[in-house]
């Protein structure tokens, strides 16, 4: 890892406004904080935001991505389909600090619209074009044919081909445990290939990615934690090293 910082394509990002009051988002916890923060920055290949549901994380992670000029819904920057317009206007107080080297591939990865992504590609596909078909660079076979985690799987291990910034949003949401460790054996790889990730997820496992920067997100704050410290872990742990202790504590009347 020496010399790594050196070569992430993004290095910290920051508000350049704070959103005006009447918009929603400038409530966000992840928003007031990172206007308190002032700079956060990314030091290691490996940025990973954790925090309770409605902290703001995937809405960071999408505007993030926005900035940086992908689709909203997904894909790479020559994607340019939309759905429906329900992005988020924090992209438009967001600067992003890159780095001195440009990513030759890259990635927005959103689990909640990437049935749209799938439709596009075969769109595409559809119309008539002198090169080869797009669906080829994902493995060669319709992603809607596939199940929804062996079409997250096919993106990774086909399209994600290195020296990249590749952003994640949730992306275990489809994926069994053992589909979770390969794709962390992927990342792993990835990395050692000049490759930047930015991930916001639910799960403990992905956390324990060797050398990843975990950001808490919470009402108190943003920090830089283990994997042990944070909530995610602890309360999976605990449930599993005593489920018929954890459900009676749930269900008791």
């Amino acid at each position: 890892m020496a010399d790594m910082f050196g070569k992430l394509y993004v290095r910290s990002i920051r508000l350049s406004d704070m959103p005006p009051a009447r918009n929603y988002i400038s409530t966000l916890p992840v928003v007031r904080n990172l206007a308190q923060m002032g700079e956060l920055r990314f030091d290691k290949p490996v940025t990973i935001f954790v925090g309770e549901n409605g902290v703001g994380k995937s809405t960071l992670i999408e505007a993030l991505a926005v900035a940086m000029g992908f689709n909203a819904e997904g894909g790479t920057r020559n994607f340019r389909f939309s759905t429906e317009n329900t992005h988020s206007e924090l992209y438009q107080y967001l600067t992003v600090v890159k780095g001195m080297k440009y990513p030759k591939d890259g990635f927005f990865l959103r689990a909640e619209s990437f049935y749209n992504v799938a439709t596009n590609i075969d769109q595409m596909d559809s119309a008539p074009s002198f090169g080869p078909p797009i669906i080829d660079s994902y493995g060669g076979v319709s992603l809607h044919e596939q199940s929804h985690g062996e079409s997250f799987m096919a993106l990774v291990e086909n399209r994600f081909g290195g020296n990249g910034v590749y952003i994640l949003d949730e992306p275990e949401a489809a994926l069994s445990p053992m589909r979770v460790m390969t794709l962390m054996a992927r990342i792993n790889e990835l990395v050692k290939k000049n490759s930047q990730f930015i991930i916001s997820t639910h799960s403990p496992m992905l956390m324990t990615l060797p050398g990843a920067e975990i950001y808490e997100i919470s009402g108190g704050g943003i920090k830089s934690v283990s994997y042990e410290e944070t909530e995610h872990f602890q309360v999976m742990r605990n449930f599993l090293n005593a489920p018929e202790r954890s459900l009676k504590y749930l269900l008791e009347e």
